[in-house]
């Protein structure tokens, strides 16, 4: 929690969802407006490529022991790593 006040975050751990991220007025600028357009892309692009959405290849797709959705739901763990590691620090 302190790297995260570090980084400025000042509700580090007292709130579910930090609202330097989810507020209202971050989603209200054109900053939060593109990150929230591109990543609605990014999801809609990466559900019809992938043949379905995340939450049907996790569950659905897993439970029948299919490999495509094993290697959608490895690629979903891999993208949100990258994002969570990676793209996030450079954007906040």
């Amino acid at each position: 929690i302190e790297d995260l006040a570090a980084i400025g975050f000042k509700d580090a751990g007292a709130t579910y969802l930090p609202n330097e991220i989810f507020g209202i007025e971050n989603m209200l600028t054109l900053k939060g407006f593109l990150i929230l357009l591109i990543a609605g892309i990014m999801v809609g692009f990466g559900a019809r490529w992938a043949g379905g959405c995340t939450s049907g290849h996790a569950i659905v797709g897993l439970s029948n022991l299919e490999l495509p959705s094993l290697i959608a739901v490895i690629g979903f763990f891999i993208g949100g790593l990258v994002m969570t590691w990676f793209i996030l620090p450079l954007i906040f």
